[in-house]
């Protein structure tokens, strides 16, 4: 007798990343009675936040890993879940995407990205600390309004050398810019924009980072000074996590974010992204309203799936 093998099952979309753009999507499309399967590895960057200001309904403001407990506990009022653990591959294979895990395979119609970007390192004590207690500030846009009249220190980015710098000058009127590497990215006219605005340009180039004992940013340069801030903005430079999608033939743009379209479809048909991985401004809200989108074209791209009447 051959013994019965069980066809695997089809999920209907597969999420890949369970920060506040996934969980979204995962509740949108329960919501949507779909059939769902969301795969998260954990250390979402949210969870570093020590609080939102921006995030619509909370006026005093949310922890970031307050916020995704929320989201997790919302979604599993609609029977979802998140599993623990990193999707290493995904193919195509008889029709349907295949993704391969710690704990075997998982099949699906669809895929939706939210896998977010890599940061790029940089020489940082207590990296982890100093972000949490507010010293180290990742998003000028998310918390500007945070760091009003303190002295900020802003790091050169190799794609925006001075514009980080005076946006935040928005905020404060003692603001430092320091070079990254010996070969200076501010050329002199960017140089004439920074003495217009008021900004203090350290041209010796940036080696480490220290805290003091009140916490707050120590930075060494080359030439053996060091300089004292309330707040550091590294602007370390980032990289989607966008490695799933580029072997199937999804296109990127710069920093390897996926192309998009306004569905937050990606050039493979079947597969969306969503929040940093995907083109867009980094934002909370942003992702979230990506998920909403992404969610529900990916409902009425996907058979019907009539309820059946009341027995």
């Amino acid at each position: 007798m051959i013994p019965y093998t069980p066809a695997p099952i089809i999920h209907d979309t597969l999420i890949i990343g369970g920060g506040p753009g996934g969980l979204t999507a995962a509740i949108y499309l329960r919501r949507f009675r779909r059939n769902i399967i969301l795969v998260d590895k954990g250390n979402c960057r949210l969870g570093w936040i020590p609080v939102t200001h921006n995030y619509p309904g909370f006026p005093d403001g949310i922890h970031g890993q307050a916020l995704l407990d929320k989201l997790r506990h919302q979604l599993q009022r609609y029977g979802g879940e998140v599993i623990q653990g990193e999707v290493t591959r995904l193919v195509r294979e008889d029709g349907c995407f295949v993704a391969a895990h710690e704990g075997g395979e998982i099949r699906a119609r669809t895929v939706l990205l939210a896998t977010g970007i890599a940061d790029s390192g940089m020489p940082i004590e207590n990296f982890l600390d100093a972000v949490a207690c507010g010293a180290v500030r990742l998003c000028p846009v998310c918390d500007g309004f945070d760091v009003i009249d303190q002295k900020i220190a802003v790091v050169t980015s190799d794609t925006n050398p001075v514009g980080h710098a005076l946006f935040m000058r928005t905020f404060s009127a003692d603001v430092m810019l320091f070079e990254r590497t010996r070969e200076a990215l501010v050329d002199p006219a960017d140089r004439q924009r920074l003495l217009e605005a008021g900004i203090r340009y350290i041209t010796s180039p940036l080696l480490g980072v220290t805290m003091s004992e009140r916490m707050t940013p120590v930075m060494h340069t080359e030439d053996g000074e060091s300089y004292h801030s309330d707040v550091l903005y590294p602007m370390l430079g980032e990289t989607a996590r966008s490695d799933l999608a580029v072997p199937l033939g999804a296109q990127t743009s710069a920093c390897m974010e996926l192309k998009v379209d306004q569905h937050q479809s990606t050039t493979v048909q079947g597969v969306y992204a969503i929040g940093d991985v995907a083109q867009g401004l980094n934002q909370i809200s942003v992702a979230a309203g990506q998920a909403a989108v992404a969610a529900t074209r990916i409902h009425n791209a996907l058979p019907y799936h009539f309820r059946e009447r009341p027995v």
